[in-house]
Parts: structure tokens; C-alpha cells; sequence
């Protein structure tokens, strides 16, 4: 089987399709696959790292107003898809596999063009530009939530394996030492992804004598970018600027607190996770809606950044702290709102689609 996987830019596009092509790997040890991204998404590191064929392409944003790039877009367009229509040919590819970002709409249009399968996976609860065009020509789309809007099947996020056979419960003393916390203490762990959340980062610390006096301690993610950022000086808190051993914090933790990016929604929920969201304020709404699946079976609270405060922190979430039975009941409803085997379901979908070309 010969497979190219295409897409990129952010590590909710990336990290999918690594988690699928080694599932494939898996399944299929001789299977040839080739991931089409560009040379400025995260892929450009994460896919050689992974072992896998990186082939690049201009990176081509769809113009969303009438200027020079919008201009320029229709020739650049033709030049994209006859690149990918020219790899599909050479490399004899059997199924193209989209995954969203910039790379995916052309490799959709070559294969449409090369009369090639396509399987569509949308990270999303509310799809991108590239997949809602993809989806257009083919019956494989596969979803991570039950609530995209999107014709599909529910298969779940490919998941690392780090994630999807994480035992919290046994590795959770060892994480807790390891990061410098209390094991006897519940642990919540406050992140903004790899880049911070000042919203996020400014209540936490305002509250954090209030979060220790509850019984709990404080794993502190800060982000990268944070460089205006002050850590809260009490005990039982512990702040880090990034860990890329990110499994052991999934394991210290008892409640998270974090933006409701795809990929971080469907990790939590794999691994059983009650969590407080709060949204990016600006886009189209799609991280609120990456959370709804988990929020409507009572695994998590959602927040406008605008009302995360410290004072909002010392209502809301100080007396849920306090209320172990609450925490217990958000992390079982959070447990059965995701899936853990994502990556199996959605090669199933590629190879079902594999097959319809070899039967044409």
C-alpha cells in the first residue's frame, strides 16, 4: 500500500497524521508513505524526526480578501496541485490522506484530479477550509467529535501512544516526584499550550494561596512566550515554563486547567481527565466547540477568557476543589466521552479506501 499523508502547520494537524502512519507502520511494515507538508509548519522538524518522507510544497493560505496575494493565488493554485498530481504519479500512490492545513487542499485536488481515494480526518469540531472542500469528493471522512459539523464517521483523534497507554494510576507517585510535587496532595495542572496563555497564567497565580488552602498543589505550565510572567510564591506549587514529557503531567494531574485545543481535548478525554476550558477569545469559536462533546457529558466546565480572573477562580473552581466527589464523577463522564482508539479507526478508513482503488 502506498500512501501519501498530507498536512501541517500545527501540532493539531501534525500529530494526528504521525499517530496514524505509525499505526499504519504497524499494520502494514511494508506499506511506502510519504507526508506532503510545507517548510514552515512544525512538520518540517516532527515528520524526519518520526522516520518518515517529508515532501514540501509553497505554503498556500486561501485568500479571504481581493489584494495582490489573492491576485497571484490562482496560478500559484494550478502550480501546487500539478507539483502533488506529479508525486501521486511517480510514487504510484494508492490512497491520499488528508489531515487539515495547507498542504491537504492541494493534495485533495490532485487526487480528485488522479482519480485517487481520499480519506479526510477532521481534528475539529468545526472543520477548515481544506477539509470542507475535500469532503466534497469522497465517503471517507473521518471526525473527532461527535458534534462536527461534517458529513463522517466518528473515529476519535489518533493519539499518541504515550497517551493512549498511559497508566496514570501507576506512574502517578513517581510523576509526581519526578516534577516536584506532593503524591498525597490532588494535583491541578494549569497550562496554556507550548506558547502560554496570559489569561490563564495572571488568575492562577492571583489564586493560588486559595487553590493551596483547598487541600490541592499547582503544576504551572507557563509557555514559552510568557516573558512578563511572575510565579506564585507559596508552597505546594510548582511552576514550569514547558515540559516536553508531557505524559507525566497527564499522570500527576487530577484537573486541568487549559485552552480547548483539539488535540488537548481529545487527550484529556482519553485519559480520563476532568478539565476547566478556557477558549481562545478570537478565531471563529472552534476551540468552545472542541469541548462541547465533553462539557455535555459533564467531564468539563467551559469559561469565556474574559471571565477567567482570580476572582472567578476563588467562585467557581475553589469550591469544585473542595468537592472530591464532583472531581471524581467529571473525570469518569470525561472517560466515556472520548475515544482511545483513534488511530486503529482511522486506518480502517484508509484502508478501506486503499481497497476501492485496487477493485477499480
Amino acid at each position: 500500500m502506498r500512501v501519501l499523508l498530507a498536512g501541517g502547520g500545527t501540532a493539531g494537524h501534525v500529530n494526528p497524521l504521525l499517530a496514524t502512519a505509525q499505526r499504519l507502520r504497524d499494520r502494514h511494515p511494508d506499506a511506502e508513505l510519504v507526508v506532503l507538508g510545507t517548510r514552515e509548519g512544525l512538520e518540517r522538524e516532527l515528520v524526519p524526526r518520526a522516520g518518515l518522507e517529508l515532501v514540501t510544497i509553497e505554503k498556500l493560505p486561501f485568500p479571504r480578501r481581493p489584494d495582490l496575494a489573492a491576485l497571484r493565488f490562482p496560478a500559484r493554485w494550478r502550480h501546487a496541485v500539478r507539483d502533488v498530481r506529479a508525486l501521486i504519479r511517480e510514487r504510484r500512490i494508492d490512497v491520499v490522506v488528508g489531515f487539515g492545513g495547507y498542504a491537504s487542499a492541494p493534495a485533495y485536488r490532485a487526487a480528485r484530479l488522479e482519480r485517487v481515494p481520499i480519506v479526510i480526518h477532521e481534528a475539529n469540531a468545526k472543520p477548515g477550509m481544506a477539509n470542507l472542500l475535500g469532503a466534497r469528493w469522497t465517503d471517507f471522512v473521518g471526525l473527532s467529535y461527535r458534534s462536527t459539523r461534517l458529513e463522517g464517521e466518528l473515529v476519535g483523534m489518533p493519539l499518541r501512544p504515550e497517551i493512549t497507554g498511559l497508566d496514570r494510576a501507576g506512574l502517578h507517585d513517581d510523576a509526581c516526584v519526578e516534577l516536584g510535587l506532593d503524591p498525597a496532595r490532588p494535583t491541578l495542572l494549569v497550562t496554556g499550550g507550548s506558547q502560554g496563555a496570559r489569561s490563564i497564567n495572571r488568575a492562577i497565580v492571583a489564586a493560588a494561596p486559595d487553590i493551596v488552602d483547598a487541600g490541592w498543589q499547582v503544576l504551572h505550565l507557563s509557555g514559552g512566550r510568557q516573558t512578563d510572567f511572575e510565579p506564585a510564591r507559596v508552597p505546594h506549587y510548582v511552576a514550569i515554563e514547558y515540559l516536553d514529557r508531557m505524559h507525566l503531567a497527564l499522570a500527576a494531574a487530577d484537573l486541568v486547567v487549559c485552552r480547548a485545543g483539539s488535540l488537548t481535548v481529545s487527550e484529556l478525554m482519553a485519559v480520563g481527565l476532568p478539565a476547566v476550558y478556557v477558549p481562545l477569545p478570537y478565531g471563529n469559536g472552534e476551540q468552545g466547540m472542541n469541548a462541547s462533546d465533553q462539557v455535555s457529558a459533564g467531564g468539563a466546565l467551559l469559561v469565556a477568557d474574559a471571565e477567567f480572573t482570580a476572582e472567578w477562580v476563588r467562585a467557581r473552581l475553589v469550591p469544585l476543589l473542595r468537592d472530591a466527589d464532583a472531581i471524581a464523577t467529571m473525570a469518569t463522564a470525561s472517560a466515556g466521552a472520548g475515544a482511545t482508539d483513534g488511530s486503529d479507526r482511522m486506518s480502517d478508513l484508509i484502508e478501506r479506501a486503499a481497497a476501492t482503488r485496487r477493485q477499480s
